[in-house]
């Protein structure tokens, strides 16, 4: 299996020591674009559910948010985080 990983450009995210197996590819996404990181649509979608919620604890919250988490699955997600532009960057790439 091939794993693209896409990261934002911090600090943390690079390192002289880092060994990267084979089958992972790093995508690290233009400084500055939370917009095209998946994770921010999928967070997107889950706060679309909060709207006018009303929580009288933490706990509750996060037993919320767990239900909305359990009811997405691998097409939900694809068709949340899916952007052509991650398999155009492989293309670039040459990666085969």
């Amino acid at each position: 299996d091939i794993h693209i990983i896409q990261l934002d450009n911090g600090a943390f995210h690079f390192s002289q020591h880092l060994q990267i197996p084979e089958n992972i590819i790093l995508l690290f996404q233009p400084p500055h674009t939370p917009q095209v990181n998946p994770i921010e649509r999928l967070w997107e979608e889950i706060k679309r559910h909060l709207a006018w919620e009303s929580f009288g604890t933490l706990d509750e919250l996060r037993q919320f948010i767990w239900r909305r988490l359990e009811k997405l699955n691998t097409s939900i997600v694809a068709s949340i985080t899916g952007w052509d532009f991650i398999l155009d960057a492989l293309f670039e790439s040459n990666f085969s």
